[in-house]
């Protein structure tokens, strides 16, 4: 929907005239003509204003009483007097009435020094206080989870964090209970406060009330540094600004960037800054030596690895993932493809669609931004689960749906945090993406087999027609959200020809506010892509001299002798990969596995020959794609623990090792020469990315962007889904919390992910299993073990297990591909 105009009006401020947009709240508007009003319980992102804490008292012309400047908008012609001694007078009394109780404990307090109650007092409070009562007293601190502490003698009673639970996050966890002066912040029954975002809530606290229990009494304001950053810990890469002290991480806090985050964070990228300093981080390099790694030196380690690259000319397969940025992504392709002749590269887990089907689904033309999903007329959501894949989708979803009305149609085969938000909820089979698209397709055209096809693939034909009709007639502006592994398996190129027909029918490279956002596999898969990090494109989605094995066909060539050396960078294929066995096969045959790694994951313990320590985002200097197509850059806030090296370095000088001419210095020199290598990046510097990132699609290079065909195409009717015989069809998903970082975490251990085999209650009580107990998941031969977890949301017949589980991940029982499972108790 069209983005709200603006007009600028003019109002009085203070006998100035101040011009200012129109509706604007005052205590904005203020800020036009350089006047700060106080504030305690306004904050924009939190949506329309409470009134709370009565702080923000002015005086307009034509009011009789004073107005609450954070409720009360901009109107042309306004007067407005903050200086009166009227409005000091309220100010003064809403200070002293907010200290009656508030303890004055500054100098033990973590909130002194950045404190907003601190600044109002010696700003507009009245400098005394007359009550010598006694002050009212609360038990403290408390957990109010394991992350946060509450101290609720502090509490000031502003809202905030009541309404983050309530409105932004929705989940309705943080109450008030008791009345006045009595009233605290509390859970429904004293449950812990355990979210996805509930660290936001430290961040929003205007006083020392709410604390990190990870950063509580570490340093003081006047100890600290901040530096700003990007978090690479998923796909949204959320602008950070990093506390350091001393060299180390104290915290991690939100960087506001309206493009990207709107200014929050999930608790991952909140707290899992502590396993940069975990104690069983790689800090040098590691050779395996009489069966087992030892530290060694960079010479020998580098020597090492270049001699095994050498010997394997030709025959060496990388991966990369995970906090890789884009330079480190190109050095890579650039080491294999120029360096060892070998294009055996990837960066998809599962595989993707042919070169030039890709390319059109990241053309520019179909890139949504995150602000479309605030402002589209309709949201699609097919095959992800956002609060997993890429959280602050979830939150941006849910604020265009509750202030903007945009309607929501969610399509996945697993139950959705959104459901409860969409306008429509279409249920299809794990692995049934293309089915829908290809239905949805027929749909959209009319087309007289909607129901054979919808019947074919199981899926309900009635509410593929009502997703039609709610993506044709809610208008112009349609975003979809997908998942990669919707584009990825054996029918990559299938699903990815629906998709495209898909945007091609509801004309989404036509409007300016709609398109596709993809939430990929790993933090930064849309620039290791770009960067040429796989097997059929050079960067920029150039074809290359020789096509390459994708990562299923590098797996079977190490394991038939094919290819000898595989190459890990910032993966481990037992954990990531689909098909655990056949990796397990192909990394016990490779001579060599050279890995970059940040601690000895089971793969990396088990199979690496050498190990490179990686740096941690806190360290790394580069930059990544944001899945709308922001460049964004990472600086580095801390020095390298130990011996660990710049990655990029590494990559360089491997590459000169083996036969390359000297390579680059410095990594602005890594930038420059990716910018030159991909036409739609030419010219971009990292002076130009800056600290809030650039859009290529919106740069004039972006028209080098290769011309490739978009559809419509001819579809090939998808396979029906196998017959379950009493077995259950299998459904993976990817956990926010399953990941090496979670683990590594002290502030996070209790959340990291132990299986669970998620089953309907019919299919539980036709198997005779209950809920929390032991079972066990098979298919052609391997099996793992979960616990089961019995949610009536699930569609009978289904069971779904957790992807990346430390051990126990569902790729032990997939093949590569959805299929049938037995599960039995025990």
């Amino acid at each position: 929907m069209p983005r709200p105009e603006l007009r600028t009006v003019r109002f009085t401020l203070d006998g100035r005239e101040v011009e200012a947009p129109e509706n604007v709240m005052l205590v904005d508007g203020a800020k036009y003509g350089d006047v700060e009003i106080p504030v305690f319980c306004y904050e924009p992102k939190l949506g329309q204003p409470v009134g709370a804490c009565r702080m923000c008292l002015v005086e307009i012309e034509g009011m009789p009483k004073l107005q609450t400047a954070c409720s009360t908008a901009v109107k042309d012609g306004m007067v407005v007097h903050t200086q009166t001694e009227r409005v000091r007078t309220a100010q003064q009394a809403v200070v002293e009435f907010l200290l009656v109780n508030h303890p004055l404990d500054c100098p033990v307090c973590d909130k002194g020094g950045e404190c907003p109650l601190q600044d109002i007092s010696y700003g507009w409070g009245p400098g005394t206080s007359r009550f010598i009562e006694p002050k009212r007293h609360f038990r403290k601190p408390l957990e109010l989870s394991p992350l946060v502490a509450i101290d609720r003698e502090r509490c000031i009673l502003c809202y905030r964090c009541v309404r983050f639970s309530q409105e932004v996050a929705e989940d309705y966890q943080l109450v008030l209970l008791d009345r006045g002066a009595q009233s605290f912040v509390a859970t429904f029954d004293g449950h812990p406060y355990v979210a996805p975002f509930s660290g936001n809530i430290v961040e929003l606290c205007p006083v020392g009330a709410l604390t990190s229990r990870a950063y509580r009494f570490r340093a003081r304001p006047w100890d600290v540094e901040d530096s700003g950053s990007i978090c690479t810990l998923c796909p949204a890469q959320c602008n950070v600004s990093f506390t350091v002290r001393d060299e180390r991480l104290m915290r991690v806090l939100a960087r506001q960037n309206d493009e990207v985050d709107d200014g929050w964070l999930c608790d991952k990228g909140r707290f899992a800054y502590q396993s940069a300093h975990a104690d069983e981080r790689i800090v040098e390099p590691m050779v395996r030596d009489g069966g087992e790694l030892r530290a060694v030196s960079w010479e020998r380690a580098l020597g090492a690895a270049a001699s095994a690259l050498g010997r394997a000319q030709g025959r060496v397969g990388a991966l990369a993932g995970d906090g890789t940025t884009n330079e480190e992504a190109f050095l890579l392709q650039r080491l294999l493809r120029e360096a060892l002749d070998s294009p055996h590269l990837d960066s998809r887990p599962a595989g993707g669609p042919p070169r030039e089907l890709a390319a059109a689904l990241g053309a520019p033309a179909l890139a949504a931004t995150m602000l479309d999903l605030e402002h589209a007329h309709a949201v699609l959501v097919l095959d992800c689960e956002p609060v997993d894949d890429m959280p602050i989708l979830d939150l941006r979803i849910r604020k265009g749906v509750r202030r903007r009305g945009v309607r929501l149609a969610v399509a996945t085969s697993r139950p959705s945090s959104l459901d409860e938000n969409a306008e429509l909820v279409v249920r299809l089979p794990p692995g049934g993406g293309e089915a829908l698209l290809a239905a949805l397709d027929a749909a959209l055209t009319s087309a007289s087999d909607v129901e054979e096809r919808s019947a074919a693939a199981g899926l309900d034909a009635p509410a593929l027609r009502q997703l039609a009709a709610l993506l044709t007639e809610a208008g112009e502006d349609v975003v979809v959200v997908h998942g990669e592994r919707l584009v990825s398996g054996p029918r990559a190129a299938h699903a990815a020809r629906a998709l495209l027909n898909v945007a091609e029918r509801l004309r989404l490279a036509e409007h300016e506010g709609a398109g596709l956002l993809e939430a990929p596999a790993h933090a930064n898969g849309r620039g290791l892509r770009e960067a040429g990090v796989l097997p059929e494109a050079a960067p920029g989605w150039t074809e290359p001299a020789a096509a390459g094995r994708s990562a299923a066909e590098i797996a079977a060539g190490l394991a038939d002798g094919d290819l000898t050396t595989l190459y890990l960078l910032h993966v481990d294929p037992l954990r990531t990969q689909p098909d655990r066995g056949a990796w397990e096969r192909a990394l016990a045959a490779a001579s060599t596995v050279i890995a970059h790694a940040s601690v000895l994951t089971e793969g990396i313990a088990e199979h690496a020959d050498v190990v490179f320590p990686a740096e941690s985002y806190a360290e790394k200097e580069g930059t990544v794609t944001h899945p709308d197509g922001r460049l964004q850059r990472l600086r580095p806030a801390i020095g390298r623990p130990g011996s660990v090296r710049a990655e990029w370095s590494v990559l360089a000088e491997l590459a000169e090792r083996v036969g390359l001419p000297a390579g680059p210095l410095t990594g602005p020199m890594v930038t420059a020469m990716l910018a030159e290598a991909v036409a739609f990046y030419a010219g971009i510097t990292l002076d130009e990315i800056g600290g809030k990132g650039v859009r290529w699609p919106k740069r004039e290079a972006a028209s080098a962007f290769p011309g490739v065909e978009a559809g419509p195409f001819e579809l090939e009717r998808p396979p029906a889904p196998p017959a379950a015989n009493g077995r259950l069809r299998l459904g993976t998903y990817r956990s926010l919390w399953a990941a090496p970082e979670v683990e590594a975490s002290p502030a996070l251990k209790f959340l990291a992910v132990r299986q669970r085999a998620e089953l309907a209650p019919a299919d539980a009580e036709r198997l005779g299993i209950a809920d929390g107990a032991a079972v066990s998941v098979a298919r052609n031969g391997a099996s793992l073990a979960a616990q089961a977890a019995i949610r009536s949301a699930i569609p009978a017949g289904t069971v779904f297990l957790a992807e990346g589980v430390e051990g126990a991940g569902a790729n032990a029982v997939t093949g590569g591909e959805p299929g049938l499972v037995e599960v039995r108790p025990g």
